[in-house]
């Protein structure tokens, strides 16, 4: 099992190396040129659509029958249609905390007279007992604690959404998801939430704040990522150890 594990290695390596070896001396190979429908990033895929909704003519007239506008709405009306989401994010937050508790107890006890039973006492005790101080306990405790929180937020980005639900309210539900390739780095932009379509302007795009129960995620994978992150054998003991 480890040979066929080591040869299969060997045998990736000596693939990519030669694939790179390939271009020393030259410059980068450009693709042939293809139909761009069969390209991966461009299969047929299937969107949410909207209903099928019979168009009424009326003869001589230029009002169409359910129109709310004299000219055509560019804004997002139903499923299937999309809008843009305008995300300027820039958020700023400092905290700071201060605890200090400190608490003093003393307590002092004696038998001077117990029905002139104290005279027996160091029978049973020692001889230095002293019948007038049995017992003397003190107690004294203290902690403090500071916490300071900083915090400097900004993203500054267009996605466009996919409206893929018509609530029975009329809000719509919408998602999107961006991402973005450069060299070996691959950055995501993803966004979910509930609007009003009342919020949408007539250029058919709407501020993030403005999305209700939004979901917005900004992250990235790939090369530069991967060496960022603790290696995996280092978070589960982060997990596990309990110090």
């Amino acid at each position: 099992m480890r040979a066929a594990v080591v040869s299969l290695m060997l045998a990736s390596v000596a693939v990519g190396g030669c694939a790179r070896l390939a271009d020393l001396g030259s410059a980068p190979t450009l693709s042939e040129i293809s139909n761009p429908g069969l390209q991966p990033e461009a299969r047929v895929i299937s969107m949410p659509m909207p209903q099928a909704m019979p168009a009424d003519q009326i003869p001589s007239s230029l009002w169409r029958t359910g129109s709310r506008n004299f000219f055509r709405d560019p804004r997002a009306k139903s499923v299937g249609d999309l809008l843009t989401v305008i995300i300027d994010i820039s958020d700023q937050a400092q905290m700071r905390n201060s605890t200090q508790r400190g608490r003093a107890n003393a307590e002092k006890a004696g038998l001077p007279s117990f029905f002139g039973l104290e005279s027996r006492l160091p029978a049973v005790l020692p001889d230095a007992v002293d019948p007038s101080s049995l017992v003397d306990l003190d107690s004294s405790s203290s902690s403090s604690g500071n916490g300071t929180i900083q915090r400097n937020e900004r993203i500054a980005m267009r996605v466009a959404a996919v409206v893929t639900q018509v609530l029975p309210n009329g809000n719509f539900v919408i998602a999107g998801r961006q991402e973005v390739r450069v060299n070996y780095e691959l950055r995501e932009m993803r966004i979910a939430g509930v609007l009003r379509p009342e919020d949408i302007s007539n250029v058919n795009t709407i501020d993030y704040d403005k999305i209700a129960e939004a979901r917005i995620t900004y992250g990235g994978r790939g090369q530069i990522t991967d060496v960022q992150q603790p290696r995996y054998g280092q978070q589960v003991l982060d997990v596990i150890l309990p110090f």
